[in-house]
């Protein structure tokens, strides 16, 4: 059942357009000491059972073949985060625009809320795969939902599969909202105590963004 849900939401994510090709991965804890994830190379659009890997949180790998070289990312967050019980790592566009510039993103819209704090943090870039880029992920993502990755992409930890990938799809479009207010002029950003005001509103709104699906 978790294969199953692991491959409809790899083909949900790419029909939403966050990924293309075989960029990006996809996870879910099975349970405290392990979870699965896709494998290196694959395609969202055609993901096949064969495609995922089962793995311990200490990086061994129980079942399947090569784990996404991003499996490092996956491990750490499981085994700092309790919360987190599914991720999803996207090369969407926009993101990958903020990314690209080093900026986080901002306070400009009340939305940003989603991913738990008054912004999204970037991290600073280091090679793929390594465990340095790790780091900055864990660290990026204290007290935070999602985080950027510096020439890089977008990570995005809930407690439902469902939920991070409704994370990842608003983060997506609040990306590419902040990217052209940022081509016509000074973007005016909500100060903390506005942000402060949101993210207690949050607590109580919506069922989806409480609880989730899959």
């Amino acid at each position: 059942m978790k294969k199953y849900n692991l491959i409809e939401a790899c083909k949900k994510i790419y029909t939403l357009g966050l990924n293309k090709g075989s960029s990006g991965n996809i996870s879910q804890r099975i349970d405290d000491d392990k979870f699965l994830i896709t494998s290196s190379g694959c395609s969202f659009e055609s993901l096949e059972e064969k495609d995922i890997v089962t793995m311990a949180i200490n990086g061994k790998i129980m079942n399947g073949e090569t784990p996404s070289s991003e499996w490092k990312i996956h491990c750490d967050l499981y085994k700092k985060r309790a919360d987190i019980q599914s991720i999803v790592h996207t090369h969407s566009k926009y993101a990958c625009v903020l990314a690209c510039l080093h900026k986080e993103l901002p306070a400009f819209h009340y939305m940003v809320a989603v991913a738990g704090g008054e912004n999204v943090r970037c991290c600073p870039y280091a090679l793929f795969g390594t465990q340095e880029l790790s780091n900055n992920v864990v660290k990026a993502m204290e007290n935070r939902s999602a985080c950027l990755m510096a020439n890089h992409g977008l990570v995005v930890g809930s407690s439902k599969l469902a939920h991070s990938i409704y994370i990842a799809e608003e983060i997506e479009s609040l990306c590419e909202q902040y990217v052209n207010a940022l081509a016509i002029g000074e973007v005016m950003l909500l100060t903390k105590e506005q942000m402060q005001d949101v993210l207690e509103k949050f607590k109580n709104y919506g069922t989806l963004r409480k609880e989730g699906n899959g």
